[in-house]
């Protein structure tokens, strides 16, 4: 089984200088290869392979450009293996079209093999490097060091992330149970609502900074572009930013460590959500980016591989607050409306609980639920919620 761990470095000056180099080398090595690309494919519709890059290489090293000979040759070759992955995966309508790389943004590259850590000297051994930087280990681990990542983030704090094969094999899952089952809909007001009712307050990471990061921002447009006082006023709204990020992060980590080491509950159901085309809608658009469905659903994923829990997903457009127990659908039903009265059966519903109870019984494949269908919709009514 793989597993990663990511660790704060804290590199001395000269380190520093050479982890730009690594950085701007990988940096560079990508821009051009993508400009190769898109000069081939312009002039005779031709892809050029990974290899047919990296060939030139050594003339570049010999050539205009001796300084890539600086930095480690396998960390620029994995940045044309990553690009040519990017660039099949465009043509495969997975994802978008590869861009150029900016310096302002956060910076990484890719060690394929020879890192090796020593836990008592708190160092981490990778090509370059042979002296070692110093490294925090908050937690040490077992097994075969298969890559590793070094990044520096925008606000100039410097990680490696270690992935690790540990020779373990992920636990089987257990069979699927009604009584061990869980239905959870993910919500604003609410960040979760569980099916058994109980509700987890949405934190709010970026509602709680945001009085703070206006103020930042506002500062940073008055400063003049270039200059020192501008770089360092971009550095704290970067930190603002960096801290939201961890809140958020950390709220989900502990909320799926909860769910999954949770001994009564061994299956998961939720429901697909589209953020992308959630967020088109500017009522909640802000709210939506701010609680992170997508980042939650991913770690809350491989938690429940790691850990033997079975993991449900429900389509986008089944039907879960509007649909009563009954059968009995509710199309009138919009944001605002938290409750509701169902006219066939005269049962007043929470809607969140009842989207989870819905989510749940969906998972499990109830046939009385799953034959209800609900046309698709589009959100256009307005909301009153935050």
């Amino acid at each position: 089984m793989l597993k990663a761990f990511k660790y704060r470095l804290y590199p001395n000056k000269e380190q520093k200088v050479l982890l730009e180099k690594h950085f701007g080398c990988v940096r560079f090595v990508w821009n051009w290869a993508l400009g190769k690309k898109m000069e081939t494919y312009q002039k005779d519709k031709t892809n050029l392979s990974r290899y047919e890059l990296q060939a030139e290489l050594p003339k570049m090293k010999k050539g205009d450009q001796p300084w890539l000979a600086e930095v480690g040759s396998l960390s620029i070759q994995s940045k044309l293996e990553d690009l040519d992955k990017a660039y099949t995966s465009f043509f495969k309508k997975k994802v978008a079209y590869p861009k150029f790389k900016c310096k302002r943004n956060d910076q990484k590259f890719r060690i394929p093999q020879n890192t090796k850590v020593d836990f008592e000297k708190g160092k981490v051994i990778i090509p370059k490097f042979l002296g070692g930087i110093t490294c925090v280990f908050d937690r040490q681990f077992e097994g075969d060091i298969s890559s590793s990542y070094v990044s520096r983030t925008t606000t100039g704090k410097y990680f490696i992330s270690i992935l690790v094969e540990n020779g373990k094999e992920l636990p089987s899952n257990p069979k699927v149970n009604e009584k061990t089952t869980i239905g959870i809909d993910l919500g604003l007001k609410h960040f979760a609502t569980f099916s058994n009712g109980e509700k987890i307050e949405n934190p709010k990471p970026l509602k709680k900074f945001l009085k703070k990061l206006k103020k930042q921002q506002r500062q940073l447009s008055k400063k003049t572009k270039g200059s020192n006082n501008r770089n360092k006023q971009r550095i704290k709204v970067a930190k603002t930013h960096e801290k939201i990020t961890n809140c958020r992060k950390d709220f989900h980590h502990k909320l799926s460590h909860k769910l999954t080491h949770d001994n009564q509950v061994k299956t998961i159901c939720m429901e697909t959500l589209s953020t992308k085309d959630m967020m088109k809608n500017s009522y909640i658009a802000r709210q939506i980016a701010d609680v992170g469905w997508n980042s939650f659903t991913n770690i809350l994923k491989y938690k429940c591989d790691w850990y033997g829990k079975n993991f449900i997903q429900i389509g986008r457009f089944e039907p879960s607050s509007k649909l009563c127990s009954c059968g009995y659908i509710n199309h009138s039903l919009t944001l605002k409306d938290r409750e509701w009265n169902c006219p066939s059966c005269n049962v007043i519903h929470d809607r969140d609980i009842l989207a989870a109870n819905n989510i749940k019984k969906l998972g499990l494949g109830q046939p009385e639920v799953a034959s209800g269908q609900l046309q698709k919709s589009w959100m256009k009514e307005e909301t009153h919620l935050l």
